[in-house]
């Protein structure tokens, strides 16, 4: 999934040996495994990413700090209220490619006197290189485990810029590549004009055996906003507009028998992210606020059609639903318990399941929502409970966290007024435990929340 956007889009997501972030997240549906990264304090939210790896069932948990800046991840902060898409005009903390330049020659691959590769697979490039014979780097967007994306030039669309995925040259990142590449044909077919969404493929090509995908510039993140927005929620029409754009576009991939899989605020990107600023007189302190609202949805790196086959695992940890953690098998639906999740976080400014761990995700889950359905617990072969219950020390440390981060759903409510309450309804019926049950992207589409936009 992009950035300048895509920054979201694609970005970059670690593997299971490697944890990069940036403003995109890329899932390989074929090999990534649990996941984890990530501690924030108060704002800031322990994110835990985890990846699973097709090929073995092997799982490696890491911690990381989500702001913390590896030699390979750098975040392009805003410098005003500007959009991205012009952000090649300012100052930017950027680093070219040619930061890979400093390694040793015995670290690289050379494969003609113009082609090299670093040590890892990634192309070595520099501002000024052209791809294609068409497309200019003018900087480098990101870095991670499948690769990196960079802003170009489109010297073929009188100078458009647009944001290039230029993947490993690596076998199983080659195939992970080529079966996003697959979605994203499907949806452009589909829905040629874009009326549902989704990040639109311009094309892709193979540059000395590196996948190259080319994408629209988008504005940032979702998640990317509310942090430069210093952690302060979105309004409540705000949100009510970007959730029916985001129901819209994942009721579009339901109905063509695909499940995206990995929903998070990182994965939706604003089209353009331009803002104006305020003072807020109760916070004491400058928000931001859109001019714009539209949203896409980007990485469909780990989207997977109904026949094919499903991982055991999928989903970032705080947007998973529980038929995944129970291992219970999933389908549509766990998208729509990733949009609930979302929700509540644009309306928080956080995620309110800040853990790293399944037993004790579930315990939040209890905490929030209620006791799980003991039709869901007999199924499960987890060793999460004991005598039909989850087995759960409320006076462990770990308790005590749980106790003291989480509370019944409609405590987080800011005000009891008809809008809030109507978004609370909306959340709690697609935070239902049981699949089955969980309301569908059609009903909720429907769902008096949105009825304001419709008038």
């Amino acid at each position: 999934m992009l950035c300048n956007s895509v920054q979201s889009l694609i970005l970059l997501e670690p593997h299971v040996f490697e944890v990069e972030n940036i403003h995109l997240k890329y899932i390989f549906s074929h090999y990534l495994d649990d996941r984890a990264i990530n501690e924030r304090d108060h704002h800031d939210r322990r994110y835990v990413e985890e990846y699973r790896n097709d090929f073995c069932e092997v799982y490696d948990h890491r911690h990381y700090h989500r702001d913390y800046e590896k030699s390979h991840h750098h975040h392009y902060s805003k410098s005003s209220g500007r959009s991205r898409k012009s952000s090649h005009k300012r100052k930017h903390k950027r680093h070219h490619c040619s930061s890979h330049q400093s390694h040793s020659k015995s670290h690289r691959r050379k494969r003609s006197r113009s082609v090299e590769d670093d040590e890892e697979g990634h192309l070595i490039c520099e501002s000024g290189d052209v791809l294609r014979a068409r497309y200019e780097i003018v900087a480098t967007l990101g870095e991670g485990a499948f690769g990196k994306v960079v802003e170009c030039i489109d010297h073929d669309m009188r100078g458009m810029h647009v944001a290039v995925k230029i993947v490993k040259n690596v076998g199983r990142y080659r195939e992970a590549a080529r079966s996003e590449i697959q979605v994203l044909e499907h949806l452009n077919t589909m829905d040629p004009s874009s009326t549902f969404r989704c990040v639109q493929m311009l094309e892709w090509f193979d540059h000395h055996g590196h996948v190259c995908i080319v994408f629209e510039l988008l504005g940032l993140s979702t998640y990317d906003f509310i942090k430069e927005n210093s952690f302060l929620p979105f309004h409540i029409n705000d949100i009510r507009n970007m959730a029916y754009q985001i129901c819209q576009s994942i009721n579009f991939l339901h109905h063509n028998k695909l499940t995206h899989t990995d929903l998070k605020p990182e994965n939706i990107l604003f089209v353009e992210s331009d803002y104006i600023v305020k003072y807020n007189a109760k916070m004491k302190r400058d928000e931001r606020t859109l001019k714009n609202t539209d949203i896409k949805v980007v990485d469909f790196g780990s989207a997977t059609f109904d026949d094919e086959h499903h991982s055991t695992l999928v989903s970032t940890r705080h947007y998973r639903a529980p038929e995944v953690i129970l291992a219970l098998g999933w389908s549509q639906p766990c998208d729509v318990w990733s949009i609930g999740c979302i929700l509540i976080e644009y309306y928080l400014g956080f995620t309110v399941f800040q853990t790293h761990d399944s037993k004790e995700h579930l315990a939040m889950m209890e905490r929030i929502l209620g006791p799980l359905p003991a039709h869901m617990i007999k199924k499960s072969r987890k060793h999460y409970f004991h005598h039909n219950q989850l087995d759960w020390d409320e006076h462990s440390s770990a308790g005590r966290y749980v106790r003291r981060r989480c509370k019944p759903l409609k405590e987080f409510m800011h005000c009891q007024d008809t809008d809030h309450q109507s978004l609370f309804d909306l959340v709690r019926r697609m935070l239902e435990y049981d699949p089955a049950k969980r309301i569908t992207l059609d009903e909720a589409l429907q769902h008096p929340f949105f009825d304001p936009l419709k008038k």
